[in-house]
């Protein structure tokens, strides 16, 4: 056994390093990084504070202007249209902003809508997916649907 209180010393001190930006983090808000600190420059402050995960309410993370709402929401072309079949939505990430649905039965993306079985319809972006049907927060505010809801709607594409 030589020399193993200098390895076990060195091996604890390595196993702790981690820890150190853990408790960094846990420090005050209000006190600048040492790295901030050191350089002289203040961090500015994030462009949009509401982030997706920390109790940002919808309408908060929701960008899309009214104009962008109405358009969605405009009548629907005559005719051109075809559909894709009906599929249950939930609701897609509130990180990606527009009107759009994620979905296996799109086959290529597109314009197109989707119409909900109250007879509510909304202009969307169809984009392929692999699984499910995923539909954006703003398609799924403008249909005023909860967003807790997995509303089976049909697909249209142009």
């Amino acid at each position: 056994m030589r020399n193993t209180v200098p390895l076990t010393l060195l091996l604890a001190a390595l196993t702790a390093m981690p820890g150190c930006a853990v408790l960094e983090r846990l420090g005050p808000r209000d006190a600048p990084s040492s790295t901030s600190a050191a350089s002289g420059a203040e961090t500015p402050p994030p462009a949009n504070p509401a982030r997706v995960g920390q109790g940002a309410s919808a309408a908060v993370l929701d960008q899309t202007t009214a104009a962008e709402k109405a358009q969605a929401l405009a009548a629907p072309p005559a005719t051109g249209e075809r559909a894709l079949g009906k599929v249950a939505a939930s609701l897609g990430s509130p990180a990606e902003q527009g009107f759009w649905l994620r979905a296996a039965i799109v086959p290529a993306a597109g314009k197109g809508r989707v119409v909900t079985a109250g007879g509510k319809s909304v202009a969307v972006d169809l984009i392929p997916g692999e699984s499910g049907a995923h539909l954006s927060l703003a398609a799924f505010r403008a249909l005023g649907l909860s967003l807790t809801d997995l509303p089976e709607v049909t697909v249209y594409a142009q």
